[in-house]
């Protein structure tokens, strides 16, 4: 079942408060698919999560489309690849990103809402920040407008600059990636040491556990991605430990 339809009925935007009640309220207003808010209460406080993870998604990226002056036509093909956006919801989901893209509310309010939000789930604020990396590269080139945005909504989140590192340096391709970086570890520390955040990671950025934390399944495939430049750092780590 997607979870876009009761999304665009608003009832979590009306439950959340805060910038993104207002923005889905001031679509709700709007005549925004009334149609569909009956059929809300359907997902029940399971999905509630994953509605919260896709609504950031949609508004971060519509602020992250703008930090380089210019929207793309690749970025914003990103956001409905990467969403899973079926063509029935395409154009609701879009007046929900034009809108977080027109209104002359910043970023922080909103990634300060999810900050609080997942307060106790830092592995899914890292998958945001993962996804927002993707959204930029869309494009071939990840501008520094846009990276200094991205690093600014990480330190919102208040994940600290290895987290930050890690997460960014996973986005490179298995031959450059540095997996000392990736495990948030030195080259000085021993094997043991970077074994135990090899599993700690390993836990944390599990697709199942992030799914069962709120991450949706239209998103998950950049977890999949998350966890196999884990698993190559850790390898090559081991080789590189053991000449």
């Amino acid at each position: 079942m997607s979870i876009w339809g009761s999304l665009i009925g608003g009832m979590v935007g009306l439950s959340l408060g805060g910038p993104f009640g207002m923005l889905l309220g001031s679509l709700i207003g709007g005549r925004i698919s009334r149609a569909r808010s009956s059929a809300a209460g359907s997902f029940g406080t399971f999905a509630q999560p994953q509605q919260i993870f896709a609504l950031s998604l949609i508004v971060l990226s519509a602020k992250l489309s703008k930090a380089d002056g210019q929207v793309s036509k690749e970025e914003l093909v990103a956001v409905r690849d990467k969403l899973k956006i079926p063509e029935n919801e395409i154009e609701n989901v879009g007046k929900i990103f034009n809108k977080a893209k027109e209104e002359s509310t910043g970023y922080e309010p909103y990634a300060k809402q999810i900050a609080q939000i997942y307060k106790n789930n830092p592995n899914v604020l890292e998958e945001v920040i993962n996804i927002l990396f993707y959204i930029a590269e869309s494009d071939g080139n990840v501008s520094q407008s846009e990276l200094n945005m991205i690093q600014h909504i990480a330190q919102i989140f208040n994940l600290n600059q290895s987290q930050f590192n890690s997460i960014k340096e996973s986005r490179k391709s298995s031959d450059k990636l540095n997996p000392y970086i990736v495990l948030e570890s030195k080259p000085e520390d021993d094997l043991q040491t970077i074994r135990k955040k090899y599993l700690k990671l390993s836990k944390e950025h599990h697709p199942d556990l992030l799914m069962n934390k709120g991450v949706p399944k239209e998103v998950i495939v950049e977890s999949k991605k998350k966890m196999r430049a884990i698993n190559l750092a850790w390898d090559q780590i081991q080789k590189l430990k053991s000449n």
